[in-house]
């Protein structure tokens, strides 16, 4: 630290392999600065339980396996979400581009398996995937 700062090095130490993993993962880590309260322009509040963070976290995760790929800068939102424990909630800004892609990660979901995750978020958020009675193609539906 001397040295970054023009001082002069007193003494060094070296690092074990575990405190050169420390300080890869603090530099891989999204900067603690709370998310803003207000979104920006275009963008909206997204709370989601943690069961809900963990799906969403599997769709990002699989990119560009998927032939519907998440919504450009998803994985980002996703990575510097921000946990508010009184409530309970990941809190994220989001583009509705990436509401419906999240929505189609819940739909994935609840094929997969459960559909809270995608019954939740579609009554918090008024999007749903649901397949086109004519034609059997899951399409986004957004609710009234």
């Amino acid at each position: 630290m001397s040295a970054c700062e023009g001082r002069p090095v007193l003494w060094a130490a070296r690092l074990s392999p575990v405190g050169h993993d420390v300080l890869a993962y603090a530099e891989a880590s999204p900067p603690s600065v709370p998310i803003p309260d207000q979104p920006s322009p275009g963008e909206q509040l997204v709370e989601l339980r943690p069961a809900q963070m963990n799906a969403l976290r599997v769709y990002v995760s699989l990119g560009d396996r998927l032939r519907v790929h998440p919504a450009r800068e998803l994985a980002e939102r996703v990575r510097t979400a921000r946990y508010s424990g009184p409530e309970n909630r990941w809190r994220l800004h989001l583009t509705p581009q990436q509401i419906e892609s999240v929505a189609c990660a819940f739909h994935l979901r609840s094929v997969a398996g459960s559909a809270a995750e995608a019954n939740e978020f579609a009554r918090s958020y008024r999007v749903i995937y649901r397949p086109d009675d004519t034609t059997g193609q899951t399409q986004l539906v957004t609710l009234a």
